[in-house]
């Protein structure tokens, strides 16, 4: 088989460079990354990458296999290549194949991300709470009103790093259980009514109307009880802190026997809030880690940022969808369709 027909019977990006240093070969998926006029061109003129073109060089200098990553864009997104380059025998050239390892990287990335934001989120209230111990012992050690101020503030740090602990460990259990389907039938509309009863003490604190519909007769789903007691309670109380003081807060519960984004029969539930809204910019990264609209704020209402990404595992392993809208001045709205069909989370 000579190298021509090789490369097309490999199922990624393979090129084929000669002993002449250009591309006589290259496989369909080649010739969708770098387009038919590759054919016959030099490789230095399609690859042109620093890092491949030198272990190129290298592997036509010493004969021996290389490896080097190779960065490209497919449909506006930034994809990572493993390039292999192997040396053919008795010098006829070589052989490049490209390995997409593009979700390897973003996994990493991911991690690296998600200790810096977390050790981001620990560092400000661990450091407010080192300043005012030294307060304490120095400064304040004899003033009274100072000293239950400052441990007022320190309370709250510390209740802010419990709460982040807290949902850094709900996130872990959910992302744990994410591949095993629910194997419970849950009341829905029971779960919905039991948070909203449990957040009016919140909703008075806050003037705030809370209004339900469609939770008066049983509603019957797939479901694991306590993970959807947590989306409720998560996107109501929400509503609450964020949605207009004086305002209300409406959660709307309606079966459909075919809901298009479960395309099968389901249940929505709507959570609306008469707030100032969610500017479109922000919509589409709501449910990303640490992501927040108004971090101050957030922050000030005891937010931890990981509230709508656990909001999110939860829908996903329940085979549900999530879906945002939001106009500027007029609120936000966040509904959650779960399917009514065991078959459909199996």
């Amino acid at each position: 088989m000579t190298p021509g027909e090789f490369v097309h019977t490999v199922p990624m990006s393979v090129l084929y460079v000669d002993k002449t240093a250009r591309i006589t070969a290259m496989n369909a998926p080649a010739q969708a990354m770098f387009g038919d006029q590759a054919l016959g061109r030099h490789y230095i003129t399609v690859l042109r990458q620093p890092g491949l073109l030198e272990q190129i060089e290298k592997t036509l200098e010493t004969r021996v296999t290389g490896k080097a990553k190779y960065l490209s864009s497919e449909a506006g997104r930034d994809m990572v290549f493993l390039a292999n380059i192997a040396a053919l025998a008795d010098g006829e050239g070589l052989m490049i194949a490209f390995e997409d390892v593009t979700p390897v990287e973003e996994a990493g990335q991911m991690r690296s991300d998600f200790v810096a934001n977390v050790s981001h989120e620990l560092r400000t209230p661990l450091t407010a709470l080192s300043g005012f111990i030294e307060t304490l012992r120095g400064p304040a050690r004899d003033d009274e009103e100072a000293r239950d101020r400052f441990l007022d503030i320190m309370e709250r740090e510390a209740g802010r790093m419990n709460r982040l602990v807290q949902d850094l460990l709900s996130l872990s259990r959910v992302e744990d259980v994410a591949r095993m389907r629910p194997t419970d039938t849950v009341n829905v509309a029971g779960i919905v009514t039991s948070v909203t009863m449990g957040l009016g003490p919140l909703a008075e604190e806050r003037n705030v109307r809370l209004v339900t519909i469609g939770c008066n007769d049983p509603v019957e789903v797939p479901g694991d009880s306590d993970q959807l007691t947590q989306v409720f309670t998560n996107l109501i109380e929400n509503a609450i802190k964020y949605g207009a003081e004086g305002g209300a807060v409406t959660v709307t519960l309606e079966e459909r026997d075919n809901e298009a984004t479960l395309r099968g029969p389901g249940v929505l539930v709507d959570v609306a809030d008469e707030g100032e809204g969610i500017s479109q910019r922000h919509l589409a990264r709501l449910t990303e880690r640490f992501y927040r609209v108004d971090g101050h704020r957030s922050r000030g209402m005891g937010g931890t940022g990981l509230g709508l990404a656990i909001v999110k595992h939860i829908v996903n392993r329940h085979r549900g969808r999530l879906r945002v809208t939001s106009t500027a001045g007029q609120g936000s709205r966040f509904t959650v369709s779960l399917p009514l069909d065991r078959s459909v989370v199996r």
